[in-house]
């Protein structure tokens, strides 16, 4: 089938329609961590682009003081925690705690006060207290980034919508290990549970939040 008429099947159903955006946005960056954008690791890539990308858009969210959260992959020495994954990606096993492979990618310079989640599944969701954190942050719209588009990004993005999270993913700010799964699941992110937009218009969107939401209004968005 070609890509237009793919692009008319999902036109004529409607589907690819904002979903909107609110006042109190957070920044997610999702397994940003050593082991998936360093070459040297059996699961990693160059995303030398995207980290820049992505440190540019975290040094605006600070400004604002906007809240930010990372996610890591990371397994307990005995890797009895990683459960069938481990069966299907044996390359998991370079994930355990307290090794390099699981630490933040020290390019985007975690703070001390921002969150780090530690994960064993694709979702950020999964076994983690995310929902409560994001909760607790008063947190209405998310900002996702990371890796991979057609792994961990995609299973994150299908949870926020269900979770109620109206969700953003710059383009530039995520990655994967080869282009065609990583366009095919932004064009499918952008069709069924996310807005796919530009690095510039995510900024502007940060720009626009007024210095006292991003202290904590939780004023409904027009």
């Amino acid at each position: 089938m070609s890509d237009e008429r793919t692009k008319q099947i999902y036109d004529e159903a409607e589907f690819g329609l904002s979903v909107g955006r609110g006042l109190r946005p957070g920044i997610l960056v999702v397994d940003f961590s050593c082991g998936f954008t360093s070459p040297g690791s059996r699961l990693g890539s160059d995303l030398t682009l995207q980290v820049q990308a992505t440190r540019r858009l975290l040094g605006a969210a600070r400004a604002k003081r906007l809240p930010v959260i990372f996610t890591t992959v990371g397994f307990e020495p005995s890797l009895k925690d990683a459960g069938i994954w481990l069966r299907k990606m044996p390359a998991l096993a370079e994930l355990t705690l307290g090794e390099r492979w699981v630490e933040i990618d020290p390019r985007l310079e975690p703070k001390p006060d921002e969150t780090i989640v530690v994960k064993t599944g694709a979702s950020a969701f999964f076994g983690t207290s995310l929902a409560t954190i994001l909760v607790s942050q008063k947190i209405d719209t998310v900002v996702l980034c990371g890796a991979t588009t057609s792994g961990c990004i995609r299973a994150t993005v299908v949870d926020l919508v269900q979770h109620g999270y109206p969700t953003l993913v710059p383009r530039e700010c995520v990655g994967d290990r080869a282009d065609a799964p990583h366009e095919a699941n932004l064009f499918d992110i952008q069709a069924k549970y996310a807005d796919v937009v530009s690095l510039d218009e995510t900024l502007d969107y940060l720009e626009s939040v007024a210095s006292d939401v991003a202290e904590g209004d939780l004023r409904t968005a027009s």
